[in-house]
C-alpha cells in the first residue's frame, strides 16, 4: 500500500482507525472544519456501533447527546475528532485549524482543555479577502483564523519563511553571503565595564584598508588603534581576539567623524539565505479564497468546490513545521488543497513528506482524490509550469470498512483480516501502535519490551469453529518456550484453550478469548 491515504467514510471511525499504525506519528494536523455558520449542510452521523468506541467516547465526551443546540452540536461533532487527533500527534507535532467569528471562541476553549492552556501557540488572523465581503454587518471581512496548538510546546519547532527577492534587496552581500549590520563589537553599559572582563579589553588595530589586526607590531605601526570606549567610559569588547582574528570577516569598519566603529555582521549560517520570523498575521495575496478558487478551476477547467483553501497558505504551514519525511493528515479534507500543498512542497525541497486525506462526503473520489490525480500527472492547461509537468508521487484510495464488531465476529458476521484484528488488539492492549507482523505459522504478531503477543486467528467461520483455532498443549509450549528465550511473557488471543489458566500462568502465558478479552494492559 502507498503510504499517502486518501480515506472515504466518517472521519471518527477513520481517526480510531488509524490509530493503531499512527498514533503518535503525526508531525502536522491541518483540519478545515465546518464553521457552523447556519448556512452550512453539513451532517455527521455519530452513531457508533463498536462497544470499544462507545467506551471511548463514554470516557472523553463530558457532552449530553441529547437536545444539543446550534453550537452544541457542533462542538459535541469535534470534541471526540479533536482528543483522536490529540492522539495521533507525535510529541513535537503541531496543529493548525482554520475557523472563523461563529466557533473560534467556543473551538479555543476545547482545544485548550483538550490540548492544555499552555502549549497554545498562536490565534493567527488570516487574510482570505482582499476586498472585503460587503454582505457582513458593519464591516466588510476580510480574514478568519488559523489556531495552533502543539502536542508538546517544549519540543515542537517553528522554522521560518524564505526571504523574497525585493526583501533580499535590502541586504548587502560579501564572499560569504548576505548580512546586515548587527550591533557594535564593543560591550555598552553600565553592566560592562573593563574591570569586568579585563581579558576583552585590547586595542585592535585597522588599517586604511580596513585590514584589522590585535597584535601590535612593526605591521601595524600605521594603524589606527581602537579601544572599547563609551561615553569615556572603559568598556570591554564582545569578542576574544582570537575569535577577532579568526571571524575578521564578519567584522564591520565604519569610520565616522567621531572615530572607527566596528559592527558585527549579523547573518544568517554561512551559505544559507537569510529567513524572516512568521508573524502572527498571515497575509499574503496567495492567501486568498479567490486564488484557492482560481487554482482549482485550473485542474478542473471549471469551478468544482465552493471555497477551497488557497494551496500558498497550506504549503506555507506545512513547511513551517514539518521535515523531509514527516506525516501530514487532514481529517476534513475537502476538495484535497493539503494534498496538493504537501506534493508541491515536496516537489520544491526533494522532500518525501506523506500526507493522509479523510473525506467523507460523495466527492471523495470525484473531487479529492481526482485533484490530486491530476497534479500528480500534470494539468496542460495550468499556468504553473511544475503544475503542467506534474508533481509526481502516487497515493492509495480507500473506502473505510465498517468498524470492529467484537459480538458479530464469531458469527460470521463481520470478519476482519488478520492484521487488521492484530492491529486493533495491540493498540486496545497497549495503549499505542506496534509493528505488526503478518500471521505467522505460530501465529506471533508483535512484542513490547516484556510482553509478546500471539493470535489464532483466521478470517473463517470454518477456521474459528475447529479445534485448530485452539491454544492446546503443543502450542502453549512452543509459545512458552519462545518467550523464555526472549526474557518475555505471553498474552494469547484465541476463541478457545484445551488448557487451564492455572495450567497456563507457570509457562508465563496468558489466555485472552476472542472477542471478549480485547482489554487495556496494565503496565503494557
Amino acid at each position: 500500500m502507498d503510504e499517502n491515504l486518501i480515506i472515504h467514510g466518517d472521519n471518527l471511525h477513520a481517526l480510531k482507525a488509524l490509530l493503531p499504525k499512527y498514533a503518535g506519528k503525526i508531525k502536522c494536523v491541518y483540519i478545515d472544519p465546518p464553521y457552523n455558520t447556519g448556512n452550512e449542510n453539513w451532517v455527521y452521523n455519530d452513531n457508533v456501533n463498536s462497544p470499544l468506541m462507545r467506551r471511548w467516547l463514554a470516557g472523553n465526551s463530558p457532552i449530553d447527546v441529547e437536545d444539543l443546540e446550534r453550537h452544541d452540536k457542533w462542538l459535541c461533532m469535534m470534541w471526540p475528532r479533536l482528543h483522536l487527533l490529540h492522539e495521533l500527534l507525535s510529541d513535537d507535532g503541531v496543529i493548525f485549524i482554520s475557523i472563523d467569528d461563529n466557533e473560534v471562541h467556543h473551538l479555543r476553549q476545547v482545544m485548550n482543555e483538550i490540548f492544555g492552556e499552555v502549549h497554545f501557540i498562536a490565534c493567527l488572523p488570516t487574510v482570505m479577502n482582499l476586498k472585503g465581503n460587503n454582505n457582513e454587518f458593519g464591516f466588510a471581512g476580510t480574514h478568519e483564523y488559523t489556531l495552533a496548538w502543539a502536542k508538546n510546546r517544549a519540543l515542537a519547532q517553528i522554522s521560518e519563511f524564505d526571504m523574497e527577492e525585493e526583501e533580499l534587496a535590502s541586504w548587502l552581500q560579501d564572499d560569504y553571503g548576505y548580512y546586515k549590520k548587527g550591533a557594535e563589537l564593543k560591550a555598552t553599559g553600565a553592566s560592562a565595564p573593563r574591570s569586568e572582563r579585563p581579558n576583552l579589553f585590547y586595542p585592535i588595530f585597522v588599517s586604511k584598508k580596513n585590514e584589522l589586526s590585535v597584535v601590535e607590531g612593526p605591521e601595524t605601526q600605521n594603524y589606527e588603534k581602537v579601544l572599547p570606549i563609551t561615553a569615556g567610559a572603559e568598556v570591554h569588547w564582545r569578542w576574544s581576539k582570537q575569535k577577532v582574528l579568526n571571524e575578521s570577516h564578519n567584522l564591520i569598519v565604519e569610520r565616522t567623524p567621531s572615530g572607527i566603529r566596528l559592527r558585527k555582521k549579523q547573518r544568517p549560517a554561512l551559505g544559507e539565505l537569510p529567513t524572516k520570523k512568521p508573524k502572527s498575521l498571515l497575509y499574503k495575496p496567495e492567501y486568498s479564497s479567490g486564488n484557492g478558487t482560481a487554482e482549482l478551476k485550473q485542474v478542473f477547467g471549471g469551478r468544482a468546490f465552493d471555497y477551497p483553501k488557497p494551496v500558498q497558505l497550506l504549503k506555507d504551514l506545512v513547511g513551517l513545521v514539518t521535515e523531509q519525511d514527516d506525516i501530514i493528515l487532514d481529517s476534513f479534507a475537502g476538495s484535497g488543497t493539503t494534498a496538493h500543498a504537501v506534493l508541491a512542497r515536496n516537489r520544491e525541497d526533494g522532500g518525501n513528506r506523506k500526507f493522509i486525506l479523510i473525506e467523507c462526503e460523495d466527492y471523495a473520489d470525484s473531487i479529492t482524490a481526482e485533484r490530486v490525480r491530476r497534479v500528480i500527472n500534470g494539468v496542460d492547461t495550468a499556468k504553473n509550469e511544475a503544475l503542467r509537468q506534474g508533481l509526481g508521487g502516487s497515493f492509495t484510495y480507500c473506502e473505510l470498512g465498517e468498524p470492529i464488531d467484537e459480538e458479530g465476529m464469531l458469527s460470521g458476521e463481520t470478519m476482519p483480516s488478520y492484521e487488521t484484528l492484530a492491529n486493533y488488539i495491540a493498540y486496545v492492549a497497549t495503549g499505542s501502535a506496534l509493528d505488526v507482523i503478518a500471521r505467522r505459522a505460530d501465529y506471533f504478531f508483535g512484542e513490547t519490551e516484556t510482553l509478546r503477543f500471539y493470535l489464532i486467528y483466521e478470517p473463517r467461520l470454518e477456521f474459528l469453529e475447529s479445534d485448530a483455532s485452539a491454544l492446546d498443549g503443543t502450542r502453549a509450549v512452543q509459545i512458552a518456550t519462545q518467550c523464555k528465550a526472549a526474557g518475555k511473557k505471553a498474552f494469547v488471543y484465541a476463541a478457545h484453550k484445551f488448557l487451564s489458566q492455572k495450567d497456563l500462568t507457570p509457562m508465563g502465558i496468558t489466555f485472552c478469548q476472542l472477542p471478549y478479552s480485547i482489554h487495556q494492559i496494565a503496565g503494557a
